[in-house]
């Protein structure tokens, strides 16, 4: 049965490492170069159609991108502490990124804080560039959930699935080597788990279309798009995280995963901005620059909204 199931399943590269010289080229920040590069050429586009300047999605990047990293590698820390500071941990390994380990909602909280000082700095407002960036996040964080794969992380529980993903048991979680222990079976060299990066992977792309569907259909603004977005991966975020065994600290708070119900709250918060929104702000911004300048033209393409001069 498992030489049949393994030949099914979808394997996990051996290495994840590549050395050109001294120097190591590692998939999981590969992974995450890439998914910032294509972030910042959809927020590009978008954000000419808004009424923007090429350019100027870059210029707020500086910003948002190191402030975002590191958001999304203090709210790890934060949210599983003991495994740094606690009795045998590590405290100097908090600083290895490349391990793995960047908590998304960190990342969007600095990496907003980041997008508003640089958006501040060149007299842009905040909403309409969170509004064309949104979109392109998706596509980052999709791309980004490969690097899980690389590092043969992140994954849910086990499935004899098809689509089962292989884990080595030099990989093998704490949790699932104590699922193993309890029931009295010997530990395998590899099992098939539920590969949970996958599953984002998809659910993100699916929410980035649905969402650059509703902006062309309903020329969403005035922080809409973000709030979608921020519901959209939310309600993928946490059926998938409840699949998860990774080792969390907080892997139980009154019944979930903390990062469950985290999804939660923010489901709910973006929901209710979107309808505070929606009565009291409709529409879109005439102007994305705070002095209320405007081109003449707006470029479209087919990652942007149809724009027009009329609002």
């Amino acid at each position: 049965m498992l030489p049949q199931l393994i030949t099914a399943a979808i394997p996990s590269p051996s290495n994840g490492v590549w050395h050109l010289g001294p120097f190591p080229l590692r998939g999981y920040a590969l992974c995450i170069i890439l998914g910032i590069v294509v972030a910042i050429w959809i927020g590009e586009k978008r954000w000419a159609a808004r009424g923007g300047t090429i350019g100027e999605v870059q210029d707020v990047a500086i910003w948002a991108v190191p402030f975002g990293l590191v958001g999304a590698r203090l709210y790890h820390v934060a949210t599983d502490w003991k495994g740094y500071f606690g009795e045998g941990g590590d405290p100097v390994s908090a600083l290895y990124v490349w391990h793995g380990g960047l908590g998304i909602w960190g990342g969007v909280a600095l990496g907003a804080l980041g997008a508003w000082i640089g958006a501040r700095r060149k007299g842009i407002r905040f909403l309409p560039m969170v509004d064309a960036l949104a979109p392109g996040v998706l596509v980052a964080q999709a791309i980004g959930r490969w690097g899980n794969w690389f590092n043969q992380e992140l994954y849910g529980k086990p499935t004899d699935l098809p689509w089962g993903l292989e884990i080595d048991k030099a990989h093998f979680s704490a949790s699932y080597l104590d699922q193993l222990f309890q029931a009295g079976t010997p530990v395998p060299d590899m099992a098939t788990f539920h590969p949970t990066y996958l599953y984002e992977f998809i659910w993100n792309l699916a929410a980035f279309a649905l969402i650059i569907w509703l902006d062309r259909r309903y020329r969403l603004g005035h922080g809409k798009v973000m709030a979608i977005y921020v519901m959209a991966y939310t309600a993928g975020r946490g059926w998938i995280e409840y699949l998860r065994i990774d080792d969390v600290q907080l892997d139980n708070v009154l019944g979930l995963r903390f990062n469950v119900w985290t999804s939660i709250v923010l489901f709910v918060a973006a929901a209710a901005y979107y309808l505070w929104a929606s009565r009291h702000r409709p529409g879109r911004e005439e102007s994305v620059y705070v002095d209320g300048s405007r081109p003449e033209e707006l470029v479209t393409d087919g990652v942007t909204d149809e724009a027009s001069t009329s609002d």
